[in-house]
């Protein structure tokens, strides 16, 4: 596991690769909709590459929370919130689709297109919600002061309030 620090850090670059990921990706259906090939490659290429960004915090960010998933496995969903839930669960189509894009489909508005654009759509909504119920702490996260460790002396016991020996 890694440390709290590392953690946080990969929780505050997900939000910038979030945001520009489902804007990218609304930015490319809507190009594909235009006449202009070019603009519609560029925010393809953008897409893809913020996309795939994205995608390997979220395997670390979803590495550093494995425990929730076991308890998930082990105790079923009492007590989860329903938006981490049905947020894993939509992902799963996302990440389905677009490897399958990467693979081979050419062009835009594909049937496979418009699928993970509606799944990245819903999980655009489910993502923000998911931000915006954890910002509180995320917020915390960077407002807090780094842990105060305390040293014990050789004898294992703490030291005194000022440093002060007990002789």
């Amino acid at each position: 596991m890694r440390g709290r620090r590392s953690i946080f850090l990969t929780d505050l670059i997900l939000i910038p690769l979030f945001v520009l990921t489902v804007y990218s990706g609304i930015e490319l259906h809507v190009a594909g909709h235009g006449a202009d090939h070019g603009a519609w490659h560029d925010w393809a290429v953008f897409h893809t590459l913020a996309g795939l960004s994205f995608t390997g915090f979220g395997i670390l960010h979803v590495k550093d929370h494995l425990g929730w998933y076991k308890g998930l496995v082990a105790k079923g969903t009492k007590g989860k919130s329903r938006i981490i839930l049905a947020f894993s669960f939509v992902c799963v189509p996302v990440l389905v689709t677009a490897v399958v894009l990467l693979c081979g489909v050419k062009g835009a508005n594909t049937p496979v297109g418009l699928l993970h654009y509606g799944t990245g759509l819903v999980a655009g909504v489910l993502g923000t919600l998911h931000i915006l119920l954890r910002l509180r702490r995320l917020y915390g996260g960077l407002a807090a002061k780094p842990p105060r460790f305390r040293i014990r002396s050789k004898s294992g016991f703490p030291s005194r309030p000022g440093g002060r020996s007990a002789g």
